[in-house]
């Protein structure tokens, strides 16, 4: 599939981050006023902060390259989903808001997630939290962490060597279960379980803070796409249980149980 692209690799980075960052402005706005909260049809929260964040995302990435497809979270809700091929498209994945229920909670872990996807693999993603104003960016040139928007402090992550006195583990603050992650992990020499809310796992793991996310619960490929390819990107992976791939542009868009990690955590995988 031939695809128009921005004419370099910093116009698309400049671009995607851009947008991100209004996203989340767009985002703050609503964080700010008593918002309602709503339920969709498969009775996860949606609030009107979501719809403001997809009203900039998917016309923004339609100027920066418009012959590529969208799937974003809000729209595929309502049945607007283009018909992808995961094996040989290039498409958008969007999440306007990863996190809603940290959004309703106030605590500010949650994400705006855009990910390009590239034959089924993720090859360039931006994770923006507003509320901590923090931005990591995944893609061919390494992962990075932005603070700031003015004077911004830019930092180059990666994974970590797993710790001599044990890993820290990263799960779900609101879709956890303690007894699957005990007894994934095992004899696993486990310095800290650290919850955290939306993607910003994943990018705890690529920016070399945490080592192991096991994903033991329901997610969607907008859920992760942006963060794997920060992982990725870092020197990190994402991997099925049974230690395969992990693809995107699957039917329906939802994903098995994985495990994201440094290369250098040992895992035991399902036969």
């Amino acid at each position: 599939m031939t695809v128009a692209l921005p004419a370099n690799a910093d116009a698309l980075e400049n671009g995607l981050i851009e947008i991100a960052r209004k996203a989340g402005a767009a985002m703050m706005e609503i964080y700010q006023t008593d918002f309602e909260v709503r339920s969709k049809d498969d009775a996860s929260p949606v609030t009107e902060a979501d719809e403001a964040a997809e009203a900039v995302i998917l016309p923004g990435l339609r100027a920066l390259t418009p012959d590529i497809k969208i799937v974003s979270e809000e729209s595929a809700a309502k049945g607007d989903v283009p018909d992808v091929n995961g094996d040989t498209d290039f498409f958008w994945l969007v999440d306007p808001l990863d996190g809603t229920k940290e959004f309703i909670k106030r605590n500010g872990e949650f994400t705006v997630n855009v990910a390009l996807i590239a034959k089924g693999k993720p090859v360039l993603g931006v994770v923006y939290a507003p509320a901590i104003d923090k931005l990591y960016y995944g893609g061919p040139d390494g992962a990075k962490l932005i603070e700031g928007d003015v004077a911004p402090k830019i930092t180059a992550i990666s994974v970590r060597e797993m710790p001599e006195d044990g890993v820290v583990v990263v799960g779900s603050r609101s879709h956890g279960d303690p007894e699957a992650m005990n007894a994934f992990l095992g004899d696993l020499a486990v310095k800290e379980l650290r919850p955290a809310g939306s993607s910003l796992k994943l990018c705890l793991v690529a920016a070399g803070q945490a080592d192991l996310y096991p994903r033991l619960g329901p997610t969607m490929e907008w859920d992760i796409g942006a963060g794997h390819a920060v992982l990725l990107a870092a020197g990190g992976v994402v991997e099925n249980m049974d230690g395969s791939g992990f693809v995107y542009g699957k039917a329906d868009f939802r994903n098995p149980f994985f495990i994201a990690r440094s290369l250098s955590v040992p895992v035991k995988y399902e036969n």
